[in-house]
């Protein structure tokens, strides 16, 4: 099987991921969840920047749907980050 179809099916696995998990259960957050089972929650500090608050993607009516919209899009930027980084080091690589 070539490389580009492993990136693909990596892909592919985590969209399926960031659909089923907040479908799978109310807290898709587990260290959130934690915090809040422990009695911590409340000493948590803002995030210094926020793109999408509390994992919801905003103008989306359905909580679940706005949170799968934000997980794809997590999925998407941290895919995008790491095989820019990935070609960089085979390039680099293939240069040396």
């Amino acid at each position: 099987m070539s490389f580009k179809k492993w990136w693909l099916i990596g892909l592919g696995a985590a969209l399926l991921l960031a659909t089923l998990s907040p479908l799978a259960s109310g807290s898709p957050d587990g260290l959130e969840r934690v915090a809040e089972d422990k009695g911590f929650l409340e000493t948590a500090g803002d995030a210094p920047f926020q793109i999408i608050a509390d994992y919801v993607f905003p103008g989306v009516e359905n909580e679940a749907l706005a949170t799968i919209l934000a997980g794809w899009i997590g999925v998407l930027v941290m895919f995008g980050a790491v095989y820019v980084i990935a070609w960089a080091i085979m390039k680099n690589r293939k240069t040396t």
